[in-house]
């Protein structure tokens, strides 16, 4: 296996992938969270081998493009592993993209063949009409106009020299395209080479090393769509650098459920899982007798007392310490068996801010959650917490290698050897993040302390200014609601130019059934439940909880609960789930100035 140093300066990831089926080959690396599919690094290493020369076969060669738009499933794995050995750069379409979006995404890309799922063949061939391709590749099935992957694979020619071409293959060399989520506008191509990536998974690898060690073989799950690149880089990136065994799970929805199969030792979550998990937690101990529901509480008293003292660089008392370890022993532990997370020793949030209280919450736990910082843009790399230095309200400190400072407006500016080439065809948008020193503008307002640890305070273009002419964050107005009030999945926190905050909220279909389950509410709808007098109740002492979070001017004033449920990368998510506030802006105009009419309720 690769030293970290070899990792970074190595002549591509493929020779980091090679090493790797070498030194592992008889171990797991892909498997599937039912447990039907597991393939090691040695079947790995040969099927990757397969199909790059079936891809070759198409034509695929260095410095094209090739699409893909699958679930998670392993196949992901060996179709982009093999593209990266032809010298080539695989790109992924999110799966809930219509025919028009994907149609404008091959325009940008060039790509000329797409490696695809049966179920979403028809939208390929829609977007075909647009933007013809030459191959349409379904990796479990064919048709007249498609190639299996079976048939892909019996085409390639014998004689392929793979080792040639994965050989060949540079440092500078584009590895992946990957289009941004389009919450400013629309995506925009982010081009990531193998030096790019190299430098950020050797960053990511040293810091799992030296929270769990080098011995163990980690176990991460794929859960997010891979054409975000927090799932591609920490489930199947720095896995060919770490030896990770990765769990596919198909349906992100059932994500915490795997947890409890898989007992992962490394994740990468977006805040709503945390919050999730949180409330899972917190339903299962309340459900549980009062004599349980006790200890619980006392177990987790005594471990924020500790955690609080530790982060404040102060003694634990021994009493203190001595009564903590037989709360972890009696009641703590058997908590993180049961959910999961009893061997997560590198855990992060990431993707959008996450509430202190809710890190404080896992912290006390025995879960060491730590909230970090990247872009696209950066490769995922840049500024991160570590379990053995977490201050709970930064996003951490810049890894080695980051550099970082603040512009004259408080805007965060990076530089690495992360930071991407640029973007695709778009010279003017590349020169308006990226200055001619090499400074990616991320768009963010931040503040640095004394020991370098960044503060994101929100986005630059996100900010509210009220009517008084007051600079409000809406991140923190957002989280303050949501950590107070379960049972919603979305906050959003408007009043750029009005006199007070008001707020859409919108309900998690997860936790409101759970709500409608103890509370015997027949019907589910989003229509019915956001009108329930029961959901309501819950929803305003949310509210009232939150608002005693935030100051004054921060304080909700007015709210209305939206008739519809939003879908993690839908219209108005993306696939981390942020905002697209634009478009939420544009689209609930009405129930926005709504909000501000002289009759609308208050609730201060």
């Amino acid at each position: 296996m690769m030293s970290l140093d070899e990792v970074e300066e190595a002549q591509s990831l493929c020779a980091v992938f090679q090493t790797m089926v070498g030194a592992r080959a008889d171990e797991v690396a892909l498997r599937t969270a039912e447990g039907d599919r597991t393939i090691t690094w040695r079947a790995y290493g040969q099927q990757v081998r397969q199909i790059a020369a079936g891809l070759a076969e198409l034509g695929v060669r260095r410095g094209d493009t090739v699409a893909i738009m699958l679930t998670n499933r392993p196949e992901f794995h060996l179709v982009d592993t093999a593209v990266m050995h032809l010298g080539a750069t695989a790109f992924s379409v999110y799966n809930t993209f219509t025919p028009e979006q994907i149609a404008q995404l091959w325009t940008s890309a060039g790509n000329q063949v797409i490696v695809c799922e049966e179920q979403f063949v028809d939208k390929i061939r829609q977007a075909a009409v647009v933007r013809p391709v030459e191959h349409i590749v379904c990796v479990d099935g064919s048709g007249h106009d498609t190639i299996s992957l079976e048939d892909l694979v019996a085409q390639g020619d014998p004689s392929f020299d793979f080792d040639a071409s994965w050989q060949a293959v540079s440092r500078d060399d584009l590895l992946a395209l990957i289009f941004t989520s389009g919450t400013t506008g629309a995506p925009k191509g982010v081009e990531l080479t193998h030096e790019n990536v190299l430098f950020a998974v050797a960053a990511k690898v040293a810091s799992q090393r030296e929270a769990l060690g080098s011995e163990i073989t980690e176990r991460v799950l794929s859960y997010l769509p891979d054409a975000n690149l927090a799932n591609r880089f920490a489930a199947h990136y720095v896995p060919m650098a770490s030896g990770a065994t990765v769990t596919d799970v198909r349906d992100g929805k059932t994500v915490l459920q795997v947890f409890r199969d898989v007992h992962p030792t490394t994740f990468m979550g977006v805040p709503m899982i945390w919050y999730r998990l949180k409330a899972m937690i917190d339903t299962a101990v309340a459900g549980s007798g009062q004599p349980a529901r006790e200890q619980a509480a006392w177990a987790l008293s005594l471990g924020l007392d500790k955690v609080r003292l530790e982060l404040a660089g102060q003694p634990v008392p021994a009493r203190l310490a001595a009564l903590h370890e037989l709360a972890d022993r009696t009641v703590l532990a058997p908590l993180r068996r049961e959910f999961g997370v009893d061997h997560l020793g590198f855990a992060t949030s990431g993707g959008a801010p996450i509430a202190p209280e809710a890190l404080e919450f896992f912290l006390a736990l025995g879960v060491r959650v730590c909230e970090v910082y990247g872009l696209t843009e950066t490769a995922a790399s840049g500024i991160g917490n570590h379990p053995d230095r977490i201050r709970i309200g930064t996003v951490g400190q810049p890894r080695p290698g980051v550099e970082a400072r603040l512009a004259s407006d408080g805007e965060l500016l990076l530089r690495s050897p992360g930071v991407m080439r640029c973007y695709r065809d778009d010279p003017a948008k590349t020169a308006e993040t990226l200055d001619a020193d090499g400074w990616l503008h991320t768009g963010d307002i931040a503040t640095i302390d004394a020991d370098g640890y960044v503060t994101i305070v929100d986005r630059k273009k996100d900010m509210i200014i009220n009517s008084s002419g007051k600079n409000l964050a809406p991140a923190n107005i957002e989280n303050a609601i949501k950590l107070e009030c379960p049972v919603l999945g979305a906050v959003v926190a408007v009043g750029d130019g009005r006199p007070h905050i008001a707020a859409l909220l919108i309900l998690d279909p997860e936790q409101a059934n759970a709500f409608a389950d103890a509370h015997a509410i027949e019907d589910r709808t989003p229509e019915a439940l956001a009108a329930d007098p029961r959901v309501l109740a819950a929803v305003a002492e949310g509210v009232a909880r939150g608002n005693e979070r935030l100051s004054r001017v921060e304080q909700v004033r007015a709210y209305t609960v939206l008739p519809t449920f939003w879908e993690v990368n839908g219209e108005e998510l993306t696939a981390t789930t942020k905002v697209r506030r634009t478009l939420v802006n544009t689209k609930y105009a009405d129930q926005i100035d709504a909000l501000y009419n002289p009759t609308a309720t208050s609730v201060l």
